[in-house]
């Protein structure tokens, strides 16, 4: 059985399968550097995720996996309950409309009820009115929502849904160029999709290989013509229709959860009531996850600037200001770039595109549309670089600002600015600049006459470096 594990349970679940000797697949970052195990990416036969309470598992996919799945779920205590789900996720159904809300309809489904937005569905429904609806998601039996239900429907496999209607190759992802790839390939897959099925690649089908793509198209595929058969038939509602997966519903008891904790601790630093506690509330869990890991690092004496960013940010994909601050008062924001990388040890890579007009400070060179700056700050230093580039990727200048230890904020870059400061010039000449800035600010009792050496100290030992 391949299994696909999230939630807050992952690692505990991930341990329990892998022990049982199946598959766990298209695993998260942490799990992947957690267990000594190769994770592949291929399709999932099931999908078992935290439920949004957190106080346990859906398990949705192949109804024989989804069967093998919560029976071992169900063993993990005296005080775990399961259930089916008479509603699973890609069931179509024959709905009757029995109420109609400001933003949906209320559908009996015949052993359950579900909710179907207007806005997903074509045209406006009205009681009495019997419609062919899809499940997108269940609800667990403990929820007070109902399962959430769609007008269109659609072949869902894992990696792949086919949509009917429609043409050509899409994919969920943000990164235009893996997009690209991964839909030219598609071409060159061995299954087609029935005449009249558009393909949709789901994200983690980037990562796939050429197999794993032309088994979840192949499944995608059956699925599509068992709903054909389905759809050809009229609306008579209310009955199930077709029902390709199952879903079932595991729900965590606190001994369980303290067994949960006893699998998690086999692998990683687990806190006593580690998965009770992060049952309670998002902050909880981000509360038990900063706990966890300063256990591992405290000891140094050090900050540990990789636990806390990693917990709070920023990380890559991030947007963060630059906050200047001035020895008289001031704060200057010096707009905000994207993280395009960021290290455990204290290192924040930002890149900013620039806009046109005027001159670079002490490097004399135009401002010109298209250009980029990438700087590099590292929480606790005396000093930060930026490179200017043009629109071809040439050097314009470096820019070395010479201030106060670097903090590495959330939403911001802190520091007190120093004045003097150090350039490199794009034909490799090296130029300190504003020391008379730093003079008249220690006249004016802005900077301590400690701290100003402490600058030109900074300066002098960047200069000899950049000029070496």
């Amino acid at each position: 059985m391949r299994v696909r594990v999230r939630g807050i349970y992952a690692t505990a679940l991930t341990s329990v399968f892998l022990d049982d000797g199946h598959d766990v697949v298209q695993a998260s970052g942490p799990i992947r550097e957690r267990f000594d195990a190769e994770f592949d990416s291929s399709d999932h036969d099931v999908s078992v995720e935290t439920t949004r309470n957190r106080q346990g598992v859906g398990a949705t996919g192949a109804p024989e996996a989804v069967a093998t799945a919560t029976e071992r779920l169900s063993d993990l205590g005296i005080d775990t309950f399961a259930w089916d789900d008479p509603a699973p996720t890609g069931a179509v159904f024959d709905a009757r409309v029995t109420d109609t809300l400001g933003g949906g309809a209320v559908c009996d489904l015949g052993e359950t009820e579900g909710y179907l937005s207007y806005g997903d569905i074509d045209g406006r429904v009205e009681v009495g009115d019997e419609v062919r609806v899809q499940v997108v998601e269940s609800a667990p039996p403990w929820a007070s929502r109902r399962a959430e239900l769609t007008g269109e429907v659609r072949a869902v496999a894992g990696l792949a849904t086919l949509d009917p209607d429609s043409e050509g190759v899409r994919v969920d992802t943000r990164d235009e160029a893996a997009a690209r790839e991964l839909a030219g390939m598609s071409d060159l897959l061995g299954g087609d999709p029935p005449e009249g099925w558009g393909i949709r690649w789901h994200r983690d089908a980037v990562d796939a290989d050429m197999s794993a793509l032309n088994d979840a198209l192949d499944r995608a595929a059956e699925v599509a013509a068992e709903l054909d058969d389905a759809l050809s038939e009229p609306v008579d509602a209310p009955r199930a229709v077709a029902a390709p997966t199952a879903t079932t519903w595991v729900w965590f008891g606190r001994e369980t959860r303290f067994e949960l904790d006893a699998q998690r601790r086999a692998v990683e630093t687990t806190m006593p009531g580690h998965h009770r506690t992060k049952a309670a509330s998002q902050k909880a869990s981000a509360g038990v996850d900063l706990a966890e890991a300063l256990c591992e690092s405290v000891g140094d004496g050090e900050f540990p600037f990789g636990v806390v960013t990693a917990q709070f940010g920023p990380l890559e994909g991030d947007d963060v200001e630059i906050g200047h601050g001035k020895p008289d008062g001031r704060l200057i924001t010096l707009g905000s770039g994207e993280v395009t990388d960021r290290d455990p040890e204290g290192t924040v890579e930002l890149r900013r595109g620039m806009t046109g007009g005027g001159t670079y400070d002490a490097l004399g060179v135009d401002r010109e549309s298209g250009d980029v700056a990438v700087t590099k700050f590292r929480e606790g230093r005396w000093w930060y670089p930026t490179v200017y580039r043009d629109a071809d990727g040439g050097v314009k200048g470096t820019y070395v600002n010479i201030c106060t230890p670097v903090e590495c904020f959330p939403d911001q870059i802190r520091y007190v600015d120093l004045h003097v400061d150090v350039v490199k010039h794009a034909d490799g000449t090296v130029e300190r600049v504003d020391d008379d800035e730093l003079d008249e600010a220690v006249e004016a009792g802005h900077i301590s006459e400690e701290l100003a050496e402490k600058a030109r100290s900074v300066a002098s030992s960047l200069e000899s470096a950049l000029s070496g």
